[in-house]
């Protein structure tokens, strides 16, 4: 059945009672409103989403950053930003990449993932950590997936979501509200930045109303290529292709199956385009601070089957960019693809070993012994563990 754009924007509209939660400061809510973007974790969390059906612990110091446990009263020159698999959702503090990392190391590293960012939004709380007594000289931005690249476009990431919010167990787990974005230009196919459209907790209320919803969000370029993957048909498919002709991806709308597979491809291109922009400025930033940056690349178990399977992987042109460009960088899919070799079963058997959905604690302690070699190469000095002369014995 085929619904159309006013009638899928109405359906994913807030309730007066999410937003009402959201901003009751005594509900159990997992993230609170941040004015740039849109939300930040909650101080403490306990929730049952852990290994065999365990609940994990997550503690966010009042600086920002997740608790820190290995080394923590040592000077910390690693600051960590990304989604959640930074943040490293699904498993507790002392779980983490991070710490498994800094307990082989020798050193502490600050986690200031947060489940659902974008590559821009990780850019951007970047910029706020990094102008705080909490600046590092080392500077990690862990990218995941697609879906980072697309989140980054969101102006309102929650109609992407909707349906995993209806689910009863994530009553509490409300966030994907407006933030920061960015988008590309049709005409240059160059970067155009944005601030929060919503940037106040009154402001949320807007997006309960039909109207308002429909009026703002129905000229949306990223917003139509999102609903017409889904069969939407009454979209503006010309500003489509004016962006497929700007970023030369091949563009048929005659069928609804070939409309459905140009939008993806065409937002897709959309969002990896824009992470080359601001990688570049993350880039510059660090260059102009003197600080050293490091893109690691997580991934879904889906896209870790499909590797591990032999199948194309869809941030190609990204990855190529990095190499281009010689930025320092870690491809995990490649660790996971060369890993599943040594391995006699399925690629889902070998992803069962590794996730619950995010990286389980085996899972976290995998990736951070992918990213171990390309950390220690980078730091200078050397961290204890590989410090020669650091020998009392």
């Amino acid at each position: 059945m085929t619904i159309t754009l006013r009638e899928s924007l109405d359906m994913r509209r807030y309730t007066r009672d999410q937003v009402d939660r959201f901003l009751d400061p005594d509900q159990p809510n997992w993230a609170a409103f941040d004015s740039e973007l849109g939300y930040r974790l909650r101080h403490h969390n306990v929730i049952k989403d852990g290994v065999d059906g365990s609940r994990t612990i997550l503690n966010i110091q009042p600086t920002g950053e997740r608790r820190m446990i290995n080394f923590a009263d040592q000077p910390c020159r690693i600051n960590t930003y990304g989604d959640s698999f930074t943040q490293c959702c699904q498993t507790s503090d002392g779980e983490t990449w991070q710490e498994i990392l800094a307990a082989h190391l020798g050193e502490p590293l600050r986690n200031f993932g947060v489940g659902g960012y974008g590559v821009y939004q990780a850019y951007r709380r970047m910029l706020r950590e990094e102008a705080t007594a909490q600046r590092a000289e080392y500077i990690i931005l862990n990218i995941y997936g697609i879906d980072d690249h697309l989140r980054s476009l969101d102006a309102w990431r929650y109609l992407r979501v909707f349906d995993w919010f209806q689910r009863p167990e994530h009553v509490n787990m409300f966030h994907a509200n407006p933030w920061a974005y960015v988008r590309i230009d049709p005409k240059t196919g160059n970067l155009i930045e944005y601030g929060n459209p919503y940037p106040t907790p009154q402001s949320l209320y807007k997006l309960c109303d039909k109207d308002h919803v429909y009026e703002t969000f129905k000229d949306d370029v990223i917003v139509q290529m999102f609903v017409a993957q889904m069969g939407v048909t009454d979209v503006d498919f010309s500003e489509m292709e004016k962006m497929a002709g700007t970023l030369q991806v091949d563009a048929d709308f005659t069928t609804p199956q070939r409309c459905r597979e140009t939008a993806k491809a065409l937002h897709i291109a959309c969002g990896l385009r824009a992470s080359m922009f601001v990688v570049d400025k993350a880039q510059a930033f660090c260059e102009k601070k003197d600080k050293k940056l490091l893109i690691l690349l997580s991934y879904d178990p889906g896209r870790v089957v499909e590797a591990c399977e032999g199948k194309p992987r869809s941030d190609q042109s990204f990855v190529d960019f990095l190499r281009k460009n010689r930025i320092r960088f870690v491809d995990t899919l490649a660790k996971h693809v060369e890993d599943f070799k040594a391995f006699k079963i399925s690629s889902r058997e070998y992803v069962a070993r590794y996730y619950i959905g995010h990286y389980s604690p085996r899972g976290n302690h995998f990736f951070a012994f992918a990213v171990k070699d390309a950390v220690v190469d980078w730091l200078d000095p050397k961290p204890l563990a590989y410090h020669e002369g650091s020998e009392t014995l």
